[in-house]
């Protein structure tokens, strides 16, 4: 059986052990080709081709329910359930999504893109089937670095108090995005020096036996005791003092024994954890060497492991860590924090620059504000770099514990707006709608990088909480706009034009730009305007532009906007609404490149200037104006 030749798991359930390491070997084959074309996350794809596949053997899905947490390692899971001859469309506009996707298949069970949710899903499903008293098997499949997220112990707590039958993998490969950090590392490491204890085990069973006459009498008084000979090679306490049976550590890449203890949990009437230790980018030397450079990645070179990207360049998060950097030698009080995002914020250059001043709290981002707040108020100025989409989990925190208190927090949110191939779970456009609303937040978008490095200069002295929004891909304006300096406050004018005003924030600032030329050919004139302190508004500038129509910009849900923002600002003073505001509709975006996404949604230059002009037109035509 090849994997061109499969339409199921069914397909695999039969195999010898000797076809599924030939089929193995073709699973890591395709995940290497795709990735290297596509992007996408290959290292934790290629440490779960065994475990996947031993899943699908011992399991009947999708009667049996799976949830892969995080989900990015779901790649071998869409191979095997009938995607193989569409998966080389994957994270490609209207391609095969690279997170569990409902619509997509009947497989995906539950949608994940976000760490630490899994073992909430498959206790809720596990209910579920014992309260329509149905029978299947409720399976979750979870990172050792999502279990330093808080959610999973509530889960956990809940779950084997409960005694509700559930499978939880516990897949432990060392890291998660970047090396695992706190005490659950430091317990994950010791149950994974207790990888002998089957062998151990094994080899004394045997012994035993064959001492004459009392050696079969010893193994049984030994088989009675085994939970305490156990606890000398394995320390399994954290677990079964949550109510829950532990197997483990197995090897995650021995099929034979992955069944074998499957089968063995299948059968266990109560919450249970399998403790698998895997090796991320197992059979591809590059990504074994590097795991942290292809957890994601761009396309690639397979020969050498280069990325593939033209790209000269930096991108926000670089210029962000650099000049933290630079204020930090010279602030002692200037810490950077990041929940296991290192490398991704590029906070990782701040720690290489000054070792220590850069905590790593793990997929912790309530913590991680609120401990943030307590360095605040201690005199400290911290600065945590999240991912726009990943601060929606520490929503509560920002409000109660840095808001409230008015304390200099700075919040440096990266990949903001449209973030591509990662799709729905990733895009971070829901932050404007969290931060305007909060009392004391004042809530920042750079224009380009020259902005950025401003911003976070002006944010050393800052008497509150900071929110600084930008994209991944860094926008160079130098050349064609230079750069007047920044105002908190004040709003930049770039160009005059007397028949429309287009207030656009952070990305949008560069389309808005193109926009002006096109309405220049025909026959509009536009003034734009860089909205580069989005709270507080400035005020003084939209009075002064009370008698031209406005048309708003943003890379965001309109819902909560800045449009919003602005719309409810005219309605106060009493001044006219802006004629347009461009963002996102109220819909769930799916993957594909920026620019595909921006055509999607309506927000390519060409489309914007279209709408503008033809509202201009009606406006014209309505005050007996040119047309």
């Amino acid at each position: 059986m090849h994997l061109s030749e499969l339409s199921s798991p069914k397909d695999i359930k039969d195999l010898s052990y000797e076809e599924l390491d030939v089929l193995a070997g073709e699973i890591r084959q395709e995940l290497i080709q795709t990735v290297s074309q596509r992007g996408g996350h290959l290292a934790s794809n290629l440490g779960v081709v065994e475990l996947t596949l031993a899943l699908h053997r011992v399991y009947d899905m999708p009667k049996d329910k799976i949830v892969f947490d995080v989900g990015h390692q779901s790649y071998v899971h869409k191979l095997i359930t009938g995607r193989n001859h569409t998966f080389q469309s994957l994270r490609t506009f209207g391609g095969i999504a690279g997170f569990p996707k409902r619509s997509e298949s009947e497989y995906d069970v539950f949608e994940t893109g976000h760490a630490s949710t899994a073992i909430s899903a498959v206790l809720g499903m596990a209910r579920a089937r014992d309260y329509l008293k149905q029978d299947y098997q409720t399976i979750a499949v979870v990172g050792d670095g999502a279990l330093t997220g808080g959610m999973c112990y509530e889960a956990l707590n809940d779950a084997g108090s409960s005694k509700t039958r559930l499978t939880v993998i516990l897949n432990d490969n060392e890291m998660s995005i970047n090396r695992n950090v706190g005490a659950l590392a430091r317990h994950m490491t010791d149950l994974r020096l207790s990888h002998g204890w089957s062998s151990t085990k094994e080899r004394v069973k045997s012994g035993l036996r064959r001492v004459p006459g009392i050696g079969q009498k010893v193994y049984r008084f030994v088989h009675l005791s085994k939970g305490f000979i156990k606890s000398l090679f394995v320390d399994e306490g954290f677990f079964t003092s949550l109510g829950f049976q532990y197997f483990g550590p197995i090897d995650g890449h021995d099929i034979r024994r992955m069944e074998h203890t499957l089968r063995l949990a299948a059968d266990f009437d109560g919450p249970c954890i399998i403790h698998v230790l895997t090796r991320k980018g197992y059979g591809y030397d590059k990504a074994e060497q590097q795991p942290e450079k292809f957890h994601g990645v761009p396309p690639f070179y397979v020969e050498t492991g280069d990325s593939k990207s033209l790209d000269t360049c930096p991108g926000f998060g670089e210029v962000m860590a650099d000049t933290l950097t630079e204020m930090a030698r010279n602030d002692p009080r200037i810490v950077g924090i990041t929940a296991a995002m290192l490398l991704g914020t590029c906070l990782n250059r701040l720690e290489e620059a000054l070792p220590g001043r850069t905590l790593d709290v793990g997929i912790a981002e309530e913590h991680a504000t609120t401990m943030a707040a307590g360095l605040a108020s201690a005199g400290m100025r911290p600065y945590f770099a999240v991912y726009a989409s990943f601060f929606q989990r520490a929503y509560d925190q920002t409000i109660h514990d840095v808001c409230m208190q008015e304390l200099p927090v700075i919040f440096l949110l990266d990949r903001a707006g449209l973030s591509g191939h990662d799709g729905e779970t990733h895009h971070g456009i829901f932050d404007f709608a969290e931060v305007l609303p909060m009392p004391n937040m004042t809530v920042l978008a750079p224009r380009d990088l020259q902005e950025l490095k401003a911003m976070m200069q002006w944010t050393a002295n800052a008497d509150g909480p900071v929110c600084i929004r930008y994209g991944r891909q860094g926008i160079d304006m130098s050349g064609s706009c230079p750069y007047h300096g920044f105002r908190p406050g004040k709003w930049e004018r770039l160009t005059q034009g007397g028949d429309v005003t287009i207030l656009a924030v952070g990305s949008m600032v560069t389309a808005a730009l193109d926009v002006a030329k096109r309405l220049r050919a025909l026959g509009f004139e536009a003034e734009v305007v860089n909205c580069s302190t989005v709270k507080p508004l400035d005020e003084d500038m939209l009075l002064e532009n009370a008698l031209k129509p406005v048309v708003t910009m943003e890379e965001h849900m309109l819902t909560g906007g800045f449009g919003s923002y602005v719309s409810a600002f005219c309605t106060r003073e009493h001044l006219p609404a802006p004629m347009l505001c461009f963002g996102i509709q109220d819909r769930f975006v799916q993957h594909g490149s920026r620019n595909q996404l921006l055509k999607y949604l309506g927000l390519t230059p060409e489309q914007m200037t279209g709408r503008i002009a033809v509202a201009l037109q009606k406006r014209n035509r309505r005050k007996g104006g040119h047309t």
